[in-house]
């Protein structure tokens, strides 16, 4: 269903599609952006078994479209995602934790297309953790992400106890995890963990200029050059610069003459152009 300048899909919060709340919004634009929206803002976009299933198949399903190219994922009204909701704890927790196609940071992790995480407010505990997995993020001033597994007993299983420590530093991390304390935004974008930080009504408009800015570049490359950076992250800086090498020996063997002379005309199209402006 066309809805202005975007294809619109809702999951409900049941996979039977019978419940009439629309959970997990995905807008498909034709530049080749697709926003996925969390909305359940009257629960601060906590999480339920059925809405984090939804949400793994949103990612699964975006990754396949070959006409997406970037995925921005946001939170409705006053938070990005306040984490599971609590009062379905059992649900979630003795559920099958360990099944990829129900998990959203798996989805999110096997994506190859990168994600731009748009935050505002709070991203508490799961919520932190998605954000965790997105390659970008964007911050509106005042944002907050929050690590509460130990005040409340749960045990992490999306990633933050190991992720967090190599993005921010492990004291930093040990400090935000073990006292529960939030880390702001500001602070998250002095550590490096948020990219930019910005005025609420200039958060989606950021991202959508960094989208852009991957859509115009070489698509191919573009998912070759995320994947080699997410893979090398899990390995010694020696075996991860082997990867690269690798890698790039397997590019430029695959390329035809063809592809190379497109490669040249390009380059010397934009020389070309750079100086006729000066």
């Amino acid at each position: 269903m066309l809805i202005s300048r975007s294809v619109q899909d809702r999951f409900g919060s049941n996979m039977d599609g019978k419940s009439p709340e629309k959970l997990i919004l995905v807008n498909r634009e034709p530049n080749g952006v697709a926003l996925v929206t969390i909305n359940r803002p009257g629960s601060l976009n906590s999480l339920t078994r059925p809405m984090m299933v939804d949400l793994a198949q949103a990612f699964k399903r975006l990754d396949r479209d070959e006409l997406v190219r970037v995925i921005i994922l946001t939170g409705s009204g006053r938070s990005f995602c306040s984490g599971v909701d609590l009062t379905a704890a059992e649900d979630v927790f003795k559920g099958d934790v360990k099944d990829p196609e129900s998990d959203p940071v798996v989805q999110m992790e096997l994506c190859r297309k990168p994600i731009i995480g748009a935050i505002r407010g709070f991203a508490v505990t799961a919520g932190f953790e998605i954000a965790l997995a997105c390659d970008i993020l964007v911050a509106a001033k005042g944002s907050k992400f929050m690590d509460t597994h130990a005040r409340f007993g749960i045990f992490p299983s999306w990633g933050l106890s190991q992720k967090l420590s190599r993005v921010i530093g492990a004291n930093k991390a040990r400090e935000v995890s073990l006292s529960a304390t939030p880390l702001t935004a500001e602070v998250a974008e002095k550590l490096g963990f948020v990219n930019h930080v910005v005025e609420e009504g200039e958060l989606l408009k950021k991202s959508r200029e960094i989208a852009d800015a991957i859509v115009k570049n070489n698509q191919d490359l573009v998912l070759r050059y995320k994947a080699v950076i997410n893979d090398g992250l899990k390995l010694d800086l020696g075996h991860a610069l082997s990867l690269e090498k690798e890698r790039a020996h397997n590019y430029y063997n695959g390329m035809t003459k063809e592809q190379f002379k497109k490669m040249q005309e390009f380059i010397a199209g934009r020389s070309s152009k750079k100086q006729s402006k000066l």
